[in-house]
């Protein structure tokens, strides 16, 4: 029975993407390193993606806590709003969404800028100056999006809590001591680590994925606008798919 044309293609591709993964863990870890470059990823992935994953953290605890109130109150559990708050927040809302809009922002970044210097013959220029644009394009912004994703995760958690504590004293007073000793008293340890080590993940996976699109562009201009496109649909695919690994990773060694 041959194989259907979809199935071939995606495949194809995700074979492809196995070796463009493989090429950066081989040529990733040796010299000549592109330290300027990587800090300059740093800069532009992580410091200037804080003021839109703020904003929409910030939102997403208020609004959490305002939406969560009512049932809480029918339930006679009101004071324990900032403890459910904090759980869902640390455990899962808080590094889904801030991946998604990473996902959003820089994925489809990448896949557009690589894609735009492959279809304007830039990345060729590179390889006959003898300069190396796997390394010097690809793997700095999978380094720098690898390590700025979990720092946006923490900030995105600490920003979300402080919104849901507004939240919390709009329809009531709580002191602001009280409120966070509720949070950490009702955190564990093993409520914050997996989260934390998978946003690595959801880093990982957002800028591999940006960076094959936007590396293997082509047809000119609508090539680089499917690259982008793509780069969002297929890294979102992706945080969903590693989310439910680690959900079910965690629940085999005991951490729910």
């Amino acid at each position: 029975m041959p194989i259907p044309k979809t199935s071939k293609a995606f495949l194809s591709e995700a074979g492809d993407m196995a070796r463009f993964t493989a090429k950066f863990f081989k040529q990733g870890f040796k010299p000549r390193y592109e330290v300027a470059e990587f800090m300059h990823q740093c800069f532009v992935i992580g410091y200037k993606s804080l003021p839109l994953v703020a904003l929409t953290a910030f939102i997403l605890g208020l609004v959490l806590t305002m939406q969560l109130r009512p049932s809480m109150v029918d339930y006679g559990v009101e004071s324990q709003l900032p403890a459910i708050v904090g759980i869902a927040i640390v455990r899962e809302i808080g590094p889904v969404i801030t991946a998604l809009i990473f996902a959003g922002k820089i994925g489809s970044s990448i896949g557009a800028e690589l894609g735009s210097m492959r279809v304007t013959e830039q990345i060729d220029a590179m390889e006959v100056s003898g300069t190396n644009p796997f390394k010097y394009l690809v793997v700095t912004r999978v380094l720098a999006a690898t390590l700025m994703l979990p720092v946006l995760v923490m900030l995105g958690d600490a920003i979300s809590l402080y919104g849901s504590y507004l939240g919390v004293n709009i329809r009531a007073t709580t002191s602001f001591n009280l409120y966070w000793t509720q949070v950490f008293d009702n955190l564990e340890f093993y409520d914050v680590v997996p989260s934390f080590l998978k946003s690595f993940f959801f880093g990982f996976a957002v800028a591999v994925v940006g960076c094959y699109k936007g590396y293997n562009s082509s047809k000119g201009t609508e090539g680089v606008g499917r690259s982008a496109n793509s780069a969002v649909v297929v890294s979102s695919v992706m945080i969903f798919v590693i989310d439910l690994l680690a959900v079910q990773i965690t629940d085999i060694f005991g951490f729910n």
